[in-house]
């Protein structure tokens, strides 16, 4: 079965820089269902941390429609910023049995996930899974948002999951499952839903534009601009001295793509992940592309990593030439029945 899968879409984002609420924008991508048979969506289609989850779903009602038409199969995958579409139905099993029946692939359906997910149900028939999928006998797709702790890039997420799981619920040393992640990261993804839920006309949580400011802070060559940086390396290496490490405090494009790949990395070799191909998305960063080096891409027992970018427009990520940019936005994964995954292009400078 000819499967394409994106990730990262944030339908929802309170900048408008998630590009697929645009009608010309969704017609490259409908284009390219013509030659698969099945859609997989990774993780973070949605953008449920910066509105209430009803204003998210509104913005997002003409992608599933469009989807919904094309007669293809489509599947759902949650991930970090859109947890709340898979938390009602692993909530509702754990009021009536005990933890432990996440394995790698779970699939339920919408009825017995919430309003959030029933509502998208009704806009396009999805099945749902969680927290990843086979794609293949050799391919496995998961969000990779467990690959947070582990990954050696400092931010909120990874400090938080870096507490959590030194303090509160520690993995354990063999045998980790998914369980275990959700031990670690369901509290802090419930306690941001909780608040976002509640914020009518205010926006609680505006991460996109506060991650931009931050990296742009952190990056810039300015005397202005010295003192955080010097205030950050601080912070990372106290952290480090702590036992919160290791980060990292270089937020240069090869740290980044490095720090990240450490976790997914990590990720499959604690999940034992027995697969020739593991397809991610979470870090924004597609890959790997042919000025890559493969060594980092790939996963202590020789499963290859695939990152299937992002749909959201950050240019502050973006080289002079975008369309060399790894973080240029519209990239996709297709998987045919043998072979491996292709990293395909969707989208070109002038159409973003």
């Amino acid at each position: 079965m000819r499967t394409l899968v994106v990730s990262d879409l944030h339908l929802g984002k309170t900048e408008a820089n998630d590009l697929l609420r645009r009608e010309d924008i969704r017609q490259p991508l409908l284009e390219a269902l013509d030659g698969v048979d099945r859609l997989v969506i990774l993780g973070d289609g949605l953008e449920l941390r910066e509105a209430p989850h009803r204003d998210a779903v509104q913005i997002a009602a003409p992608f599933f429609e469009a989807i919904g038409r094309s007669g293809k199969e489509v599947i759902v995958l949650s991930g970090n910023h859109d947890h709340g579409l898979a938390a009602g139905w692993i909530d509702a099993r754990l009021q009536s049995e005990p933890a432990g029946f996440l394995g790698l692939e779970q699939r339920f359906d919408a009825a017995d996930a919430g309003p959030l997910a029933r509502r998208l149900a009704d806009l396009a028939p999805l099945q749902f899974a969680y927290p990843g999928i086979w794609l293949r006998d050799d391919v496995y797709a998961i969000h990779g948002h467990y690959a947070d702790v582990h990954a050696t890039v400092p931010t909120f997420e990874r400090l938080a999951a870096g507490t959590m799981s030194r303090f509160v619920a520690q993995l354990p040393q063999d045998g980790v499952t998914p369980d275990d992640y959700e031990a670690v990261l369901s509290p802090l993804y419930a306690w941001l839903h909780a608040l976002t839920q509640r914020a009518d006309h205010t926006i609680v949580s505006k991460g996109g534009g506060a991650s931009s400011r931050s990296y742009t802070a952190l990056t810039q060559r300015s005397l202005r601009a010295l003192p955080i940086q010097v205030g950050y390396r601080a912070a990372v290496a106290a952290l480090n001295l702590t036992g919160f490490g290791p980060l990292q405090s270089s937020l240069s494009p090869a740290a980044l793509r490095r720090g990240y790949l450490t976790g997914f990395r990590a990720m499959i070799e604690r999940l034992a992940i027995r697969a020739s191909h593991v397809i991610v998305g979470h870090s924004h960063r597609s890959g790997p592309w042919p000025t890559d080096d493969l060594t980092e891409w790939t996963a202590a027992n020789g499963a290859r990593i695939v990152n299937t970018g992002s749909w959201t427009y950050q240019p502050h990520f973006l080289t002079p030439n975008p369309i060399e940019s790894p973080y240029f936005p519209g990239t996709a994964v297709i998987v045919d029945d043998d072979g491996p995954p292709e990293l395909v292009r969707l989208l070109t400078p002038d159409q973003v």
